[in-house]
């Protein structure tokens, strides 16, 4: 018998570790991770473009309507100056505003419209409606419409 086998050993000694053999199953795995965050991060991306073309859009719409309230405006004050409803409404007057109105490339709206109509009933009061489609706007879609209403005293 040997000396070694009769000396008790205080712990019991280890065996070397041995690595997994699922290294080669696990090749390309943070390929796949980063193509995947990439993916994701390109549909943030993409929202936020979408998101930055609505509110292009609203921004345009609101510049609209602006312009809108500003000729509704002019036609009032037109209309307060004159002192008179039919003098304020001639031919003339609305021939010029729809000129004015429709035309873009200046201070008008895309495919603006004006109608001045007296108020039955009433020899004082009169309403303005501009209507207007933007050109990026589906046919289908209705036009925008500002109304309002002015009584002289």
């Amino acid at each position: 018998m040997k000396l070694s086998a009769l000396i008790p050993r205080p712990f019991p000694q280890r065996q070397p570790a041995r690595r997994p053999l699922r290294r080669r199953a696990q090749r390309g795995v943070a390929l796949i991770e980063a193509l995947i965050s990439i993916l994701i991060f390109s549909f943030g991306v993409l929202g936020l473009i979408g998101l930055e073309a609505r509110a292009i859009n609203f921004s345009v719409d609101a510049e609209d309507r602006n312009r809108a309230a500003l000729f509704a405006s002019e036609v009032a004050s037109t209309m307060w100056l004159s002192g008179n409803i039919t003098a304020a409404i001639s031919a003339a007057n609305v021939t010029a505003w729809n000129t004015a109105v429709a035309d873009p490339t200046k201070t008008g709206l895309p495919n603006g419209t004006i109608a001045v109509t007296a108020v039955a009933g009433t020899t004082n009061a009169a309403d303005i409606r501009i209507t207007w489609k933007a050109p990026q706007r589906a046919a289908t879609e209705a036009n925008s419409v500002l109304t309002t209403r002015v009584i002289l005293p």
